[in-house]
């Protein structure tokens, strides 16, 4: 039985279940695939409408209103060998002015993974495709509102850079297991993989697609983020990808955008670990996918012996690459300008486990889907870019226009 098989198997059998895929990994992620669900007297936990309530044995208690002080009291309990699976959404830090979701979707889902297979994959081997067209590149009216703001909050030197996004939302008769198995053939990546948790109207799926690392600790204490500010479409001509691949490298404002957000998770990362450790072993690194170069870097620390791996997750949350600098006064800012909450777009989406190790990634290039009342699902995507004072409105739209396309091709022949 393949990997996808077993997936379908799992995804069509139990109610609460994900696939932490590794088919499209890379040196630095792995290409180690886990699956796993869980069994009616199994625990979860969901944050929402301000309550985090816990679920096993088929009832529901609450627990508290802060998702991570729920998740440490948790793993105090479990031991070494448990695994959580889950994502924390853009507004799981309550201290942060993140307005929750408005959709029906939970801020954060975060399941105790008892039953986990494992699948190793060979080596992935990304290779340019075409960028089909993705529709009009003419910013709308809500776009270049948005953006407008966004420049008065920069030109008055309240924000360095602010992350600008929007949903995209699609009604469809394609189940999600079946969408993901799409997604993951059109767009792998190190962070791909995919969650289902409820049942009924409750039902919610995060079909991710990401290729940006939140943050991994290993069982050395060593945190370990990998932003990517700066993003270019591949070409199937050889001559013309290398040039766009140059290009990202050179170009002013794509390299001042990451070195912002390397400069602010340098001062995240400082907060949590020990003095001297914090280092930027990688800088503006391009790495290549199918539909994309990006510029990435590494920002890497060694935790203080005080801090726990959910006090260092909380700490850094939510991704730097997904606000902006400074990060409180960017995230107002968001919440001024964008028109719809966020959701689980920008949060992180991975595993901890009861050893202190943890990996996720952010939760970006991903799909969310709901029940549609009647039949089908509604899918939400987000997309977006970093905005300066040297962005130019129809670059950044058309940029986030092609980012959605890839996902939005899921449901070309549904």
């Amino acid at each position: 039985m393949s990997v996808q098989e077993r997936f379908l198997g799992v995804a069509a059998a139990y109610d609460r279940c994900f696939w932490l895929d590794g088919g499209g990994g890379l040196d630095w992620s792995g290409r180690r695939s886990l699956i796993g669900w869980l069994d009616e007297d199994d625990v979860s936990l969901v944050l929402a409408e301000g309550e985090v309530r816990r679920r096993a044995g088929g009832r529901e208690t609450v627990v508290g209103t802060d998702i991570f002080a729920a998740l440490e009291d948790e793993l105090a309990e479990d031991g070494p060998e448990i695994h959580w699976v889950g994502y924390f959404g853009y507004a799981a830090r309550p201290d942060l002015p993140a307005r929750d979701s408005d959709d029906g979707v939970p801020t954060a889902v975060w399941m105790r993974a008892r039953r986990v297979e494992v699948e190793h994959h060979p080596p992935a081997h990304p290779r340019p495709v075409p960028r089909p067209d993705a529709g009009s590149t003419v910013p709308d009216a809500a776009y270049r509102t948005a953006f407008e703001r966004v420049q008065e909050e920069l030109h008055a030197g309240n924000s360095y850079e602010v992350n600008l996004t929007y949903r995209v939302d699609v009604e469809s008769e394609l189940d999600p297991a079946a969408a993901y198995l799409r997604l993951r053939e059109l767009n792998p990546a190190p962070y791909a993989g995919y969650l289902q948790h409820g049942r009924g109207d409750e039902r919610i799926r995060l079909l991710s697609s990401s290729p940006e690392r939140y943050a991994a600790i290993d069982r050395h204490r060593v945190l370990e983020t990998k932003p990517i500010k700066g993003t270019t479409p591949r070409a199937l001509d050889p001559a013309e990808d290398e040039r766009l691949r140059a290009f990202l490298v050179t170009d002013p404002k794509m390299r001042a955008e990451n070195l912002m957000i390397v400069d602010l998770l340098r001062n995240d990362l400082a907060m949590v670990c020990e003095p001297g450790s914090v280092e930027v072993p990688g800088l503006m690194q391009v790495e290549s996918y199918e539909t994309v170069h990006q510029l990435v870097s590494t920002v890497r620390g060694r935790l203080n012996a005080e801090v726990s791996t959910i006090g260092a997750l909380r700490s850094l949350f939510p991704a730097g690459s997904m606000t902006g600098a400074p990060k409180l006064r960017t995230m107002e800012i968001i919440g001024a300008v964008e028109s719809s909450p966020r959701g689980a777009y920008s949060g992180a989406f991975g595993w901890i486990s009861g050893d202190g190790r943890a990996d996720l990634g952010v939760v970006i290039r991903s799909l969310v889907a709901t029940p549609r009342p009647g039949s089908g699902w509604r899918y939400r995507l987000g997309t977006g870019g970093g905005i300066t004072v040297r962005s130019d409105v129809a670059e950044e739209y058309a940029e986030s226009r092609w980012k959605a396309d890839r996902l939005l091709r899921v449901f070309e022949d549904d």
